[in-house]
This record gives structure tokens, C-alpha cells and sequence, in this order.
């Protein structure tokens, strides 16, 4: 009910990043000193996450299984869907200002619904292993954007020295699926081949797990890269970087503020997001395009987030039950609320806060260990199944491993 009262942007049912917590309405200033304008921002991917949460209740919690609905039925993704975006297929924005804007440059004015115009980012979300990836199976399952624009995000950038700006050289080959190309790659790391998100974290490649079955419907993509990126994280943290413990996705920094935190050699970006504190860069160049500048870094105080750890339970239980053991005995890591944010393993400092994003990824995930993929299923209705699985079945990523 509080979700019906909040001021929204009606055209497309979707809701605003900040607000007045008192009034509901959508905040035009921040309410501490120096009390800057703030220009009230329609997020997709924020978005995406309250679209899935609404669904899950539309379908499992009777009391309000209507009044969910009527929130979600209202949201309508293809808003933020560019069918004329910079790839074959269509992009999501990442997202729109309805009123004014502070990114000059950075959006134009437009809509793609019958709709006053608003001011679209440029940005669009354009990598497969991404958070993202969540309003893009919403928008699909509802008719609002075609199966297609499954296929338009990058597995990983080509090959080509003209690309070689990006974290290393892939490997792979481009096959089609309906009508669109998508070149299959995937960086090689410690013997695996794993399709790479923007930064390397777990929340990249997981959170969307956590409402859909994406190993069971995609058993050549999903199936084999969500188990190699965790085997990669495990090894980072335990052999590589010789931490003692692994999880590496953003979170509240121990030292303060926010930061993103990943596995470099498992993200699109070149600088980062790192596991540590000092940023320590791996770099084993770009075949014959670059050359390598770090290929064996020595690494320092690691960050380790347990949420992290917590998705990971979702395909490697044993290992992620082990881990968080060594995070709460070895730490004073646990408090009234359970795990804190974010550990520095290396000084033992920890940052003693709760997020909710991550409290929720932690919550989820437990969920669906516990009680037989609860999310999952209350997600994953026989509508989203027709329309989801036979797009997500037919792709088969470049993901592998060389041995043991």
C-alpha cells in the first residue's frame, strides 16, 4: 500500500531512485548539508529488482498476491528497451530522467512508450553477466521487448587488436540465434574458460540466479558458467592471492565509504574491480595486440564480502559453508544482525554495516539453499518458463574448463 502512494512516474509505472521517507515523494533535494539538487532518477535495473520482488509476492503471498500485481502489471519495461540501440537486437537504457537532468552529454530526449519525452542516458546495459540482465527477463516474459534482444548484450568484446583495450584477449567463435550473431567468448583463467561480467564480482554473475533458474534452463551457458565463476573466486581467494578466504563483490569498503570488489581477471574492465585494498592490478596483456604488465602480481589486504559467499552457496554449498565458518571464527565479523558487510582479511578490519542490497542477496540465497529454491520457484511460474527458458536453452557459452 505504501507502494501505491509513493509518487512514481505514471506513464511507465516505474519508481524513482531517492525519496522523502516521510511524505513519499520523490526527493528534489538532499536532506543534508550542502543540500544538493537532487533530479529525481528512473533507474531499469533498480527497477528490475522491485519488478522481481513484486512478482515473487504477486505469486506466493496470498494477502497481497493483488495489490502486487497491480503494481507490477503497471510497469512497463519496454520504457527503458531501445530497440534501435548500438547492438543488433536492442539494449536496456540505463534509465531516464523524467523532469530535468545533471548529464549533459550524457542523455538525449525521447520515449519509446506513448508518452511525454523524457531524457534517456546514452548508457545502455550491454554485457550478458550483469545484474541487469533481471529487466531484461522481465521485459521479455511480459511481451515488452522480443526474445531477441537476449542475444544483443556481449558475451565478451571481440578479439581484434582494435578491441584490445579490454581486460585480456578471448577465446571462442560467433555462432547465430534468431537471426542475431553473438560472438561466444570467454577469458581463460587458472585453466578455465568463463564468460567475464564488467567488474568480476559474484553479484554480477549471481544475483539474477537467485530468482531464476539459469542453470537448469540454460545447461551449455548459465550451467557451466556459474559454477567456473565461483570455482574462480575460490581459487583467487585461496591460491592466487593467498587470502585464506574468498567472496569478492561490492560492498561497504572497511575503510570507509563504498567500493566495487571482484576478480580482475573475471571482468571486461582493465582496471578493476580489484580484490584488495591497494587495487593490485593483474595484467597478462592481449595476445600479440598488448603486452602483459602484470601478469603474477603480489597481492595485499583482500576484501572479502560474505554475500558473496552466500550466492556462491547456491552452486558450491560445502565450500561457502567452510568460508563463512573462517569469516565468523577468525573475525569479530558477526553481529546483532548477522555477517557485517565486507572484511579486510589481511589487517582484520571490518566493516561493521548492514546493506540491504546485500542483506537481501544473502536472505535469497539461503532461501533457496534451505528451502528447495523457494525464490526460484515462486519466480519462476509456467508463464515465465514458456517464455524464458526455450531463449535462455538454445545458447551455448564458450565456458569450459582444461582439467581438474
Amino acid at each position: 500500500r505504501t507502494l501505491l502512494r509513493m509518487e512514481h512516474h505514471e506513464p511507465s509505472g516505474m519508481y524513482y531512485n531517492w525519496y522523502d521517507e516521510a511524505t513519499g515523494e520523490a526527493l528534489r533535494t538532499w536532506p543534508q548539508p550542502p543540500y544538493n539538487t537532487v533530479y529525481p532518477f528512473v533507474s531499469s535495473v533498480d527497477n528490475g529488482w522491485l519488478g522481481a520482488a513484486l512478482w515473487v509476492v504477486r505469486n506466493s503471498v496470498p494477502g497481497v498476491a493483488e495489490l502486487a500485481g497491480r503494481l507490477f502489471d503497471r510497469m512497463r519495461w519496454d520504457a527503458f528497451y531501445d530497440p534501435a540501440g548500438p547492438r543488433p537486437g536492442g539494449l536496456m537504457h540505463g534509465g531516464f530522467f523524467p523532469f530535468d537532468h545533471d548529464r549533459p552529454g550524457g542523455v538525449y530526449r525521447g520515449s519509446h512508450i506513448d508518452a511525454p519525452d523524457v531524457w534517456l542516458t546514452t548508457h545502455h546495459y550491454d554485457t550478458i553477466v550483469s545484474e541487469s540482465r533481471i529487466t531484461s527477463y522481465l521485459a521479455i516474459m511480459t511481451g515488452m521487448a522480443p526474445p531477441q534482444h537476449y542475444f544483443a548484450s556481449w558475451r565478451t568484446f571481440p578479439a581484434t587488436c582494435d578491441w584490445s583495450w579490454h581486460e585480456m584477449q578471448p577465446v571462442g567463435e560467433t555462432r547465430t540465434y534468431l537471426g542475431i550473431d553473438v560472438y561466444e567468448g570467454a577469458y581463460t583463467y587458472r585453466g578455465k574458460r568463463i564468460v567475464p561480467g564488467w567488474g568480476g564480482s559474484m553479484f554480477e554473475e549471481l544475483m539474477p540466479n537467485v530468482f531464476v533458474p539459469e542453470e537448469v534452463w540454460g545447461p551449455r551457458s548459465w550451467g557451466e558458467n556459474h559454477p567456473l565463476h565461483v570455482r574462480a573466486q575460490i581459487e583467487h581467494g585461496l591460491q592466487e592471492a593467498d587470502y585464506g578466504y574468498w567472496g569478492f563483490s561490492p560492498a561497504s569498503n572497511p575503510f570507509g565509504g563504498y567500493r566495487e570488489y571482484g576478480v580482475d581477471a573475471l571482468g571486461l574492465n582493465p582496471e578493476g574491480y580489484f580484490s584488495d585494498r591497494e587495487m593490485t592490478n593483474y595484467d597478462i596483456g592481449f595476445g600479440e595486440c598488448r603486452p602483459a604488465t602484470s601478469p603474477n602480481p603480489d597481492y595485499g589486504d583482500g576484501v572479502v564480502t560474505p554475500h558473496a559467499a552466500f550466492l556462491a552457496m547456491m552452486h558450491a554449498p560445502a565450500a561457502a559453508y567452510a568460508n563463512l565458518s573462517r569469516l565468523q571464527t577468525d573475525f569479530d565479523s558477526y553481529g546483532p544482525g548477522g555477517f557485517y558487510d565486507a572484511v579486510a582479511v589481511g589487517s582484520g578490519t571490518v566493516a561493521e554495516r548492514y546493506l540491504s542490497l546485500d542483506q537481501a542477496m544473502i536472505m535469497g540465497a539461503l532461501g533457496n539453499v534451505l528451502a528447495r529454491n523457494v525464490l526460484q520457484r515462486a519466480f519462476s511460474t509456467r508463464r515465465v518458463e514458456a517464455a524464458l527458458r526455450p531463449v535462455i536453452a538454445m545458447e551455448e557459452f564458450a565456458s569450459a574448463t582444461d582439467g581438474p
